[in-house]
């Protein structure tokens, strides 16, 4: 087995969108060093649901609507 493959993990701060802030280990910088989010669960739309709006660009939305319209 090779000797020093493995990366550094230390302790960091991870401070979220919101202002908490929590420790965890990382391989991100050094040790004692801040994580600050710019997205997080608790701001993306992806986990919050909210905000997601579908564009119509070039009609593809409209076609597939008309394509599948009778189909159930």
């Amino acid at each position: 087995m090779k000797k020093d493959i493995h990366p550094d993990y230390h302790m960091i701060k991870v401070v979220m969108t919101d202002g908490t802030e929590y420790q965890t280990r990382s391989t991100y910088g050094k040790e004692g060093d801040t994580l600050t989010l710019d997205i997080d669960a608790s701001s993306h739309p992806a986990w919050t649901g909210g905000g997601a709006k579908l564009m119509d660009r070039g009609g593809r939305i409209s076609r597939f609507k008309d394509k599948f319209a009778g189909f159930v």
